[in-house]
Formats: C-alpha cells, structure tokens, sequence
C-alpha cells in the first residue's frame, strides 16, 4: 500500500510535467471548445423552437439543451471535486476569451470595486434568480443572454483590465466561487516547496536562470497551499523546481487549512447560495406552495380589482415569454419566483447558520473563524445537492424520450448518503481541531442537525412534494 501511494505523486509530477510541456496543446483545445461553445449557444438561438415530434438525436436546440444542461454543467461541478480547477485551465471558453482579449486590450489595473470579497455570493446569487425568471434551462434565447451575456462581460474585462490575465475568472465569474469551494475537496493539486523556493535564489532551476511565468489567474505561487484559487493549467508545473502536481487527501484543505481561509463570503456561498438560492430555485418548479400562494394572491388581487400584476406583457428578456408554446410568465409569477427563491435561501440559509453558530459554541467560546470553518464541512452536501438539482434536467429530456429510469432514485440516495457522510466526516475532523470530547461530540450533534436541515430539502423536491 505504501508503495502505491509513494508512486502516485511521481505520476502526478509527471503528468503536471506534461501539461507544461503542452502549453500550446491545451490552448489549442481551449479555441475548440470556444467554437463549440459558441455554436451551441448561437445556433439554436436562431432556430425555431422545437415542436412534439423532435428528439434529442434530431433537434439541435434540443441537443444543445441536454449539452449545456443535461451534460456540461452537472459533470463540470463533479470534475472539480475529482480533479481540481482542469476546467477553468484546460477547457472554460470564457478564461480562454477574457485571456485572449487582455493580451491585446489596455491592460489596465485592476479597480477596487472589482476586487470586493463579495462578488462570488452576488454574482452566484443573481445568474441563478435571474436564470429562472427567463426559464435559461428551456429556451435558447434565454441560454444566449444569460451565458453570451456573461462571455460578453469576460471579454470585456479582458480588454481593460490585466495583461494577459483571467481577471473576470478571479473576481467576476459567477461560478468562481463555487468553483473555489468544490476544488478544495480535490485529491491533487500543484503543491509549492517552500524550501526549494527558496534554493532557487541561489541555484535557479535545473542550475540555470529562473525563467518567469505567467500565472493567468493571479495566483500568489509561493504561497499557494490549496487548490481553491489554481486553476490546474501546469503552466507552473516545475517552475523553481519547487512546484509539482501532487495527490493530497480529499479533507486536507478544508480540515487543514479552512482556518487560514475562512472568511464571511465563502460562508454566505455555502448557507446562503448553494444551500439556500440555489435550493430555492430547483423548488419553485415542483412545490406545491408556490401554486397555493400564486393563486391565493390572484383572487386577492381580482378581488380588489388590482390587475396589472396579471398581465403578460414582459419581454422575453425579463420574464418568460412565448406565447406559442403557451408558456408566459406575469408580473406576479415574476415577483413570485423571486420572493420564493429569496425566501426559501433566507430560510435555510438562517437555520443552518444557527445551526453553526450553536456547534461554535459547543466548542468553546464563540469565535467566527471556526463558525467559518465548520462552515466548509458543509461543501460536500452543498455541492451534491446542486449536482442532484442540475442532472434533475439531464433526467427529464431522458425521460421524454422514454429511456428506463428505474434507477434514478438509487443514485440519488447514493449520492445523498455519500455526501451526508462527507460532510459529517470533514465536521467531525474540524472541531477536533478545536476540542476534544465531550465539546467535540456536542459540536458534532449540531452539525447532525444541519445536514437534516439540508436533506430536508431534497427530500421535498425528490419525494415529498
């Protein structure tokens, strides 16, 4: 067993080796991607919407809707829980176009306001509101705004801000923070050797001149400990002859290094964002509730001959409008889905920051670097969750085309039961850091009951509604 864990960062090594060595290669695959991407989101725009008879195998809209929704983003979240940030360095068309442009754009530096802490949280919090109001999981135009907005603003960046930068990657992107917190699971990263760092003042690297790279990221290389911020593209990989891909255990960053990390924005991505809008936008849909309420507040309204809030008169661009496919949204459906979505974020997002702050305590006198950190046990659950509301789409354009599904709700419970032990293993692993037992296990018991908090509300989504 040693002997294989002892080979595997060589392999690693090796493969972080490659990939520097391959520079071009990878850009190469990065401008093919951009062409896919582009076409995916252009194309079906333009072309009329599906009718009846369409499939997935003769549809191009269709196809591109599986593609972005049914593929491509559900198994992008996975691949950052098993490989890191490859996505961002290898594959992403946005890093590779804000890249591009900042090498021929004005190269300015980088505004205050850009580089607020907060932006992750907004950006993450508004894409996801604003997706559902415009229904982007359904129709092309609203997939072209809402992901060519975005590439538009990539772009944009690039050309002000940075030379030869991922500038919007590292600040505005809002998947960044998302990102960030499933990367920190990984089982590899590029590790830095401080103290062949630091011999490379005197001998170099390999006995000759350092040569300087780019970190198109802008990542602080030397004190680079995590995998959070790297985007894995090996273009580092050798630099100083201190920094190799290596494996690590999929806890050590959260357990290790969470304290050092902790801040207020990531605990409102996790609480507030992935277990709180995002929970909200994958339950409007489904629930109950949101029709009781929709329609206890039509009749309110007619009842008191209020009616604008009924007409159907937004832009597509605004509110879901398509009336051939009888498929419009009002003014009332529109403030609905917000106030739903915000709601239900508020709600579990609160309870479970509660929760937190009660094992806190637990632990001994209050402190907000532990709520912090006890906070990212909760990434594991966080980020299952949104990978089981994303591949809800993935089985729905299977289901119409009538592919036998009977496994669906084992895989779902799998993966429930998975991450429910991730989370409570890297919680119990967190405040052993902080206090031994009984304070530890009475810590544990309020996490317990937040990760009931959270399997609450797939529960309602999957089976109770």
């Amino acid at each position: 067993m040693s002997v294989v864990a002892a080979a595997k960062p060589g392999w690693l090594a090796h493969a972080g080796q490659w990939m520097q060595r391959h520079g071009a290669l990878i850009r190469g695959i990065q401008w093919g991607v951009v062409a896919v991407y582009a076409f995916l989101i252009i194309v079906p725009a333009v072309l009329p919407l599906p009718d009846d008879s369409a499939h997935l195998w003769n549809n191009l809209t269709l196809i591109a809707q599986f593609a972005f929704w049914g593929i491509w983003w559900p198994f992008v979240l996975l691949s950052m829980v098993m490989l890191g940030r490859v996505w961002c360095g290898v594959l992403c068309p946005e890093g590779a176009l804000t890249e591009y442009a900042s090498k021929f754009g004005r190269g300015g530096p980088i505004p205050r306001w850009i580089r607020w802490g907060g932006w992750p949280f907004v950006a993450f919090g508004i894409t996801t509101i604003y997706g559902q109001m415009v229904s982007v999981y359904q129709y092309p135009l609203a997939v072209l705004f809402v992901l060519g907005g975005s590439t538009v603003g990539a772009i944009v960046i690039g050309v002000l801000y940075g030379r030869e930068k991922r500038v919007w990657c590292k600040y505005l992107c809002p998947v960044n923070g998302v990102f960030g917190l499933l990367a920190r699971l990984a089982p590899m990263r590029y590790k830095v050797d401080e103290d062949a760092w630091r011999r490379s003042y005197k001998n170099g690297e390999h006995g000759h001149r350092v040569i300087p790279i780019n970190c198109a990221p802008l990542v602080p290389l030397r004190s680079m400990k995590g995998a959070a911020a790297c985007h894995m593209c090996g273009r580092c990989s050798g630099h100083r002859d201190a920094i190799s891909l290596s494996s690590r255990s999929p806890s050590d960053e959260v357990v290790n290094l969470g304290a050092q990390q902790a801040n207020p924005w990531d605990t409102a991505l996790i609480l507030y964002g992935l277990l709180g809008v995002a929970i909200g936008a994958f339950h409007w849909t489904v629930s109950p509730w949101f029709v009781q309420i929709k329609q206890w507040l039509a009749g309110w309204l007619i009842d008191r001959d209020i009616t604008w809030p009924l007409e159907t008169n937004a832009p597509w661009f605004l509110l879901t409008h398509y009336p051939d496919r009888n498929d419009v949204f009002s003014w009332l459906d529109g403030g609905l889905i917000v106030s739903y979505i915000v709601g239900t974020g508020l709600v579990y997002g609160t309870a479970l920051l509660v929760l937190l702050a009660g094992a806190t305590l637990m632990l001994g006198r209050f402190d907000r670097v532990r709520l912090h950190h006890l906070a990212q046990a909760l990434i594991p659950i966080a980020g299952a969750g949104v990978f089981l509301g994303l591949s809800a789409t993935t089985l729905s354009l299977l289901r119409a085309e009538h592919v036998p599904l009977g496994w669906a709700t084992d895989v779902r419970i799998a993966i429930l039961v998975g991450a429910n032990i991730w989370s409570a293993w890297l919680a119990w692993k967190v405040a052993g850091r902080y206090a031994a037992w009984p304070r530890r296990l009475a810590a544990f018991a309020w996490f317990a009951v937040g990760l009931a908090v959270v399997d609450s509300a797939w529960w309602l989504m999957f089976w109770g509604f």
